[in-house]
């Protein structure tokens, strides 16, 4: 009979999204995840192999806090409900976003994740190319937004400085989003540009709920 195993993998992923949480994803490795969970870094290539699992660890931690809901019968409600989901979730960890974008997992958290947002998309009557098409923009809006605004409010305002201080006769538009970038903030950027995605989608031909 094989030894019980120490940890479960649920134990693996919040130990390691605290460390990148606190301490950035250069601090992630096998001795500090090791040294978090008070055991040795060897006790670890039981549960992941390599740093790309140690990786996943992360992504597959942030995922799992995105709570699904019960369809409500109506698409645009529910691709809303999970898109925003996934952005309080990415914005609670800001030194996770770039593993979420390029760390590819096959673990049931992130399929799961995927499933329910193309299944959401599908209720628009999209099917095969139409179908991937709209999760890649539905996805990639949300990511991309949460990695535009990774550097955080004093790097926007140094951003908006730099603008504002551009010749006004030659980038006049640049200056002015430079402005209304001041008070906006991320939350109401992100629900405005979600209107847009979603009145793309609902406009994008005949769909049924």
């Amino acid at each position: 009979m094989a030894p019980k195993a120490k940890y479960t993998r649920s134990q693996l992923q919040e130990a390691a999204l605290a460390l990148v949480d606190e301490h950035g994803l250069s601090a992630l490795s096998m001795r500090t995840l090791a040294g978090a969970l008070g055991t040795g870094p060897m006790t670890l290539y039981n549960y992941v192999r390599d740093r790309d699992e140690l990786d996943a660890l992360v992504v597959e931690a942030v995922l799992a806090e995105i709570k699904g809901r019960r369809s409500q019968g109506d698409w645009q409600a529910d691709v809303r409900a999970i898109v925003e989901a996934t952005w309080r979730s990415v914005r609670r960890h800001p030194n996770v976003i770039p593993l979420v974008l390029t760390r590819r997992t096959l673990h049931d958290t992130t399929l799961q994740w995927a499933e329910s947002l193309l299944e959401a998309l599908a209720r628009s009557g999209r099917r095969d190319s139409e179908l991937l098409v709209a999760f890649r923009t539905v996805s990639g809006f949300v990511m991309g937004l949460a990695q535009a605004q990774l550097s955080g409010p004093a790097a926007d305002n140094a951003d908006v400085a730099r603008a504002q201080a551009l010749p006004a006769d030659r980038y006049p538009r640049l200056i002015e989003i430079a402005k209304a970038a001041r008070g906006l903030g991320p939350d109401r950027e992100f629900r405005a540009g979600l209107d847009i995605v979603m009145a793309g989608l609902t406009a994008g031909g005949v769909r049924t709920s």
